[in-house]
């Protein structure tokens, strides 16, 4: 697909690019208070006190007395820089954070209540320089009672934008490392006095936290073996019809996992469930008459966090609870058969350009986390404020060390990177000598120069537990780098196959031009991977996503239609590659309504019959629709909620026919292929067996591909406003018998071996097998079994 390229913005508060294949992000509201940011103050310690440290002084050891504050609660020591975050060990917990140019650090203990009720510090801890300070970390080890505590910190520093440096000891910030953090623990509910950023917290972690996984290992499929659902959390249970208990959980969605697996799902990709603030949008819609919400969740505010408020305790025990009930939902779909893969917004942070707030990386250390240009400003390659420093010695570390952490403690499978061509781009260039081993001369590597072999994907690609799951990468980023076929892969990576979804949809709805590309996506698009030496699995195929329309949507309207969002219908991609099958919108003809369900079960079918890895989005498989919304980020209503009295409905017989295409696929050896399909298995056809027709003009195309487990199979497409008579390939002493027919009305769409009167129908069209023949409707498709001639 051509992306529109868009021109690097530093400082500024742009509108956000969107492409049909790109996330939408809304501007960054101002922050509580933006008018002035005090500059840093060194904080003092009141009540101070005598204790001994081992210091390190300059390569020496000595034993130094130290000014500290009293504690009632908490031996203090010096503590370890290894590893980062809040660890549990020696009876106690060691706090150690990253920050290269802060002037001192101080952790801040905060009980529930007074964050709750006033939002204050309960102890402050001031580190020193000297004892508490290991090269560019700050540590500090406590024993005591940790009940009830959370913590933050603090760091005083230069506030200088223009040096890059936002350093305010007026702020509290999160541990880029906590693994919970804590402030609302309901979803969309505003926090004291209706302030959309109340103070947040961090869970501070103990030996008594234990999850019960009952031996759960990683299932480890052949990535050739997935079909991968997209799902929302919130959205797969929150409307009432979903009948769980707890709507919209992760608990609410454990109570759904069977009905994935009648559809033949084995891997669901999570859309973001790390820490964000799904109120950084917040604002009264008119047009619906609720409030406008961040529901995606691309914007992170912490990596290592499970989103609290997906689950169905909130806050209680600290998060601790919600945590684990997120390993519960992994456990539980590993226990049917289905891995995890989590999608990860390693691009940028919640905290936007110079304009947004301060919550913890731009605090602890801006000019290390955000790829900045000479003079401070932000570069966003994201179309959301900033751009993560992926490629930094520092930040690279950070990434593979969360990686680390949801595949050893969450038991996740595996990891869709959001807009990852960022991940390629070289980083900001404000210690050449430290990042790159020598200074630079001149202008040779500009800061988000692509990279050839990004240090970031070197390290995730050879790390040795990373390297184990499945990665895949959303190949383009907003800065017009487009990726796909070309994602630097160390043999391993897979992506969104944008180019797939492109040429599909094209050639389904019979635009021509396409027959040619349309057979590369059903052989795995080896026109991208073949060369680089990836196989068919690295492409994974997608028709819809939750950016875009939805599969109903796509032969419903022609245009945008996303005046719901309250932006004038200017957000949202424009070129959507659809058709509405004659009439736009949901009130329309018999036969337009009849041609839409032939048309959505031909894109279904031919996701089923692609080489690669199908990705279905939650809710195609009955046919859900955003009413033509395309950009439906900021709505926690039913526009994007799973609806589960629709899927119940008698209309929704596709979903029976996604569950018997699904099964079909899983049967076939051959529908799932560890390399590309050669001539020794596969032949092209045309309207005449072996003859394909590759012209600017040809809507048709047909193949048929041995099998070791249905012998052979015959499918065609087409995609002609003609009905079409057409020959078979003649194969001595067999015969072809029809077993799917996006054609036929259903239940005769699929003449599954228990259907009623399955018999009748193989009769009704047995003269054309005999001949040898099969006729077949316009926007239509078909699979054939061959099977052997008892007449012969």
């Amino acid at each position: 697909m051509e992306l529109h390229h868009l021109s690097l913005t530093m400082a500024t508060s742009c509108f956000p690019y969107n492409a049909s294949n790109l996330h939408y992000h809304h501007p960054n509201p101002l922050p509580l208070s933006c008018s002035t940011i005090p500059r840093a103050h060194r904080m003092t310690v009141n009540n101070p006190k005598l204790f001994l440290v081992k210091a390190r002084n300059r390569g020496a050891d000595a034993e130094t007395a130290i000014e500290g504050p009293k504690f009632g609660r908490f031996q203090v020591s010096q503590g370890y820089p290894a590893p980062l975050g809040a660890t549990p060990r020696d009876g106690g917990v060691n706090f150690a954070v990253y920050s290269a140019n802060a002037i001192s650090a101080t952790l801040c203990l905060i009980t529930l209540s007074d964050l709750d009720e006033q939002s204050r510090v309960s102890e402050e801890i001031a580190l020193d320089p000297i004892a508490n300070q290991t090269g560019s970390v700050w540590h500090v080890f406590l024993k005591g009672d940790f009940k009830d505590v959370l913590y933050a910190y603090k760091f005083h520093g230069d506030f200088s934008p223009e040096q890059g440096h936002y350093f305010d000891s007026s702020r509290l910030l999160l541990d880029p490392y906590a693994k919970a953090v804590i402030r609302r623990g309901e979803f969309g509910a505003l926090g004291p006095d209706g302030n959309r950023w109340p103070q947040m917290a961090c869970m501070i972690p103990s030996f008594d936290d234990k999850f019960d996984w009952e031996g759960d290992l990683p299932l480890k499929y052949p990535q050739k073996d997935l079909i991968i659902y997209e799902m929302h959390v919130r959205g797969f249970t929150r409307h009432e019809s979903s009948g769980t208990q707890f709507p919209g959980t992760y608990l609410g969605a454990v109570e759904k996992l069977d009905h994935l697996k009648e559809l033949g799902v084995n891997c669901i990709e999570l859309m973001p469930c790390h820490e964000f603030n799904e109120l950084e949008y917040y604002s009264y819609n008119s047009v619906l008459g609720d409030y406008k919400v961040n529901f995606w969740g691309y914007s992170t505010v912490n990596y290592f966090s499970p989103m609290i408020r997906y689950s169905s305790v909130g806050t209680r025990n600290c998060g601790r609870d919600a945590v684990n009930e997120l390993k519960l939902f992994i456990k539980e779909a590993h226990k049917r058969g289905i891995e995890v893969i989590v999608d990860v917004v390693f691009n940028h942070t919640a905290e936007g350009n110079e304009n947004g707030p301060i919550l913890s990386f731009r605090g602890a250390d801006n000019s290390v986390y955000y790829m900045l240009a000479p003079k401070g400003e932000f570069y966003n390659y994201s179309g959301c404020g900033n751009t993560f420093n992926c490629n930094h010695p520092v930040v690279r570390q950070f990434i593979v060390d969360c990686l680390r952490y949801w595949v050893t403690e969450m038991h996740v499978d595996g990891f869709r990177f959001d807009l990852a061509s960022i991940m390629t781009r070289g980083s900001s260039l404000w210690d050449a000598a430290n990042i790159y081993g020598s200074p630079i001369e001149g202008d040779l590597l500009t800061t988000g120069t692509p990279l050839s072999s990004p240090p970031l994907i070197d390290l995730i690609s050879n790390d040795p537990i990373v390297r184990g799951v499945k990665l895949i990468a959303e190949a383009w980023d907003t800065g017009g780098l487009y990726q796909v076929g070309t994602f630097p892969h160390w043999g391993i990576w897979s992506e969104w196959n944008g180019k797939y979804r492109d040429t599909v949809r094209q050639f389904i709805k019979g635009t021509d031009g396409f027959s040619g590309a349309f057979a590369e996506c059903l052989c795995g698009s080896p026109n991208l991977y073949q060369d680089g030496g990836r196989k068919p699995w690295n492409s994974i195929n997608f028709v819809c996503a939750h950016d875009g329309f939805t599969l109903e949507d796509l032969v419903t309207y022609n245009n945008k239609h996303n005046l719901a969002n309250g932006e004038d219908n200017n957000d949202g991609e424009s070129h959507n590659n659809s058709w509405n099958c004659g009439q736009e919108g949901e009130f329309v003809s018999i036969s337009v309504k009849k041609l839409r369900e032939r048309q959505m079960r031909n894109f279904f079918l031919c996701l089923m019959v692609s080489q690669g890895v199908p990705m279905i989005y939650m809710g195609d498989e009955y046919g859900h629709t955003k009413g033509g919304n395309n950009n439906t980020y900021c709505h926690d209503n039913y526009i994007n909620y799973f609806r589960w009295d629709k899927k119940e409905e008698s209309s929704s017989d596709f979903f029976r026919f996604c569950c018997l295409v699904t099964k079909f696929r899983q049967e076939c050896e051959s529908l799932g292929l560890e390399d590309f399909p050669t001539a020794e298995r596969l032949q092209w056809h045309g309207h005449a067996p072996g003859v394909p027709d590759w012209s600017e003009t040809s809507r048709f195309v047909a193949f048929s591909l041995k099998d070791s487990m249905k012998g052979e199979i015959y499918v065609a497409f087409n995609a002609s406003h003609l009905p079409v008579t057409i020959s078979l390939p003649e194969r001595p002493g067999h015969r072809w018998e029809p077993l799917i027919d996006t054609g036929k009305p259903a239940p005769y769409d699929v003449l599954s071996v228990d259907l009623p009167g399955r018999d009748i129908a193989l009769r009704q069209y047995a003269h054309f097998f005999e001949a040898n023949m099969y006729p077949m409707l316009s926007y239509s498709s078909i699979v054939l079994l061959l099977t052997p001639d008892v007449d012969a």
